[in-house]
């Protein structure tokens, strides 16, 4: 049997996935929490998940940190992937600028807690559409975003400082793989996610329009849109 993951973005929790839990209702689906854990962990628990209900193969879906985890999944078990679904996310390491932002984050979370996390991500976050037209969805974002666990935050920035470079799995991914982008995800952009498509051999790239990082919240009818799709092209998933 195979199933549908859906992998969580930093630093979000599974109900980020909500309008694809609706758009997916009738087939096999999990949504997996690992916030706090190192990348290699949350690998390993996310398959042992999935070898608990029993299913052979998955599709993986993740998006920013969740296409980090799908590398490591990769990496440690590619038989049991069947496909993969790489959304707004990168193969690329952070550069040293980037690891250091992140370290500093992690030690401010810990002395204050989230409380001002919203005001430093959601611009990059949310395209600028999405700022101008969706007051609802910020709120919602915002709300998340300052609801996590401060301890779990921290230590998954950690994780994602130290994370590997990923782009020589990229000739190796030998399942269909799609790769979506917002066309306004400023931390992402497209020409990122265009050469991680062209890296990989049986890929293809869709832009989300009017949508940022999140694409998946941002503009979900277009993002299920390409998810369906691609699912019934490569005849993953019978409804």
């Amino acid at each position: 049997m195979t199933g549908v993951v859906l992998l969580h973005a930093f630093p979000y929790s599974p109900e980020m996935w909500q309008p694809q839990f609706e758009a997916l209702a009738g087939l096999p689906v999990v949504a997996p929490e690992y916030l706090g854990l190192e990348l290699n962990q949350a690998a390993k628990k996310i398959l042992g998940e999935v070898e608990g209900l029993g299913w052979e193969q998955a599709v993986l879906v993740g998006l920013s940190m969740g296409g980090y985890v799908s590398f490591r999944i990769w990496e440690q078990a590619a038989s049991r992937v069947a496909a993969l679904v790489l959304a707004d996310t990168r193969a690329t390491p952070d550069d040293e600028a980037g690891k250091a932002a992140r370290y500093s984050q992690a030690e401010r979370i810990r002395r204050e807690g989230t409380a001002w996390l919203p005001d430093a991500l959601i611009p990059n976050h949310l395209g600028v559409t999405t700022r101008k037209e969706r007051p609802e969805l910020i709120g919602w974002v915002r709300n998340m975003i300052a609801g996590a666990d401060g301890e779990k935050v921290a230590r998954s920035l950690e994780a994602l400082a130290s994370r590997p470079d990923s782009t020589l799995l990229l000739p190796s991914i030998s399942v269909p793989t799609l790769v979506l982008v917002g066309e306004e995800d400023t931390l992402t952009p497209p020409a990122v996610a265009e050469a991680m498509a062209e890296a990989i051999p049986q890929s293809e790239l869709q832009l989300v329009p009017r949508a940022g990082h999140m694409a998946n919240l941002e503009n979900p009818e277009m993002f299920n849109r390409a998810l369906h799709g691609f699912l019934a092209r490569n005849k993953l998933l019978a409804q």
